[in-house]
């Protein structure tokens, strides 16, 4: 059974004050929301915040959150005024479900964002803010757990944003071999040096990174 870092008694609190913190920073302070994920996270309050200090998932409003955040960074800004409408848009789902989904899982707020980003966790308002909470915490792990059977080829391509098509043209690889050496029908270990230095390339990366560790 999952033990869960604080009690549930605050979970809600928890979430409402993570979602004000996304909808003020976002719609009322102008920071892309990734931007404002990674400043939660590198101050340490999102670790703070997921192992249940009472000062971050009760003691603050979102909006005090989120100058808590700023400040903690180092950073000079004007924060406006509340609007205090924040429950409505998907920058507010967005924070509300990833604190129900880190306080679930226990997966911290570093690992997730690693993978999924907080862009793709607002995408997935429209299909699932009238959804259970469940259906998130699912269509997440499911997410996690594709990311994890994924190639390095695979994750190095996707993080440059180039679908496959793309890459097998920028590097004259063969489409239907270049899924191949993603999926690991084929491996790429065995492939000519000048192919896996040609992919390493396009991709900004060393030869070595995307080869399949052994074992």
């Amino acid at each position: 059974m999952m033990t869960h870092a604080y009690a549930e008694a605050y979970l809600d609190t928890a979430m409402d004050v993570l979602g004000e913190a996304f909808d003020y920073a976002v719609n009322e302070c102008g920071l892309d929301i990734d931007d404002f994920m990674m400043l939660f996270i590198t101050t340490g309050i999102a670790d703070a915040f997921e192992h249940g200090n009472p000062k971050f998932i009760a003691g603050h409003s979102g909006t005090e959150l989120v100058m808590e955040i700023v400040s903690k960074a180092g950073l000079h800004m004007t924060f406006p005024p509340a609007s205090g409408s924040f429950d409505c848009s998907p920058e507010y789902w967005s924070g509300w479900i990833l604190a129900y989904y880190q306080w679930e899982t226990g997966c911290s707020f570093r690992k997730l964002h690693d993978v999924v980003s907080m862009q793709d966790i607002r995408k997935l308002y429209s299909p699932l803010h009238e959804a259970s909470e469940q259906k998130f915490v699912d269509t997440i792990n499911a997410i996690l757990q594709r990311e994890k059977t994924s190639s390095r080829l695979q994750k190095q391509r996707k993080l440059l944003g180039y679908s496959q098509k793309e890459l097998a043209e920028k590097t004259n690889v063969n489409l239907r071999t270049l899924q191949q050496y993603e999926t690991g029908a084929k491996d790429l270990a065995k492939a000519s040096f000048q192919t896996v230095v040609t992919l390493a390339n396009a991709l900004g990366c060393h030869a070595e990174d995307l080869i399949e560790p052994i074992g």
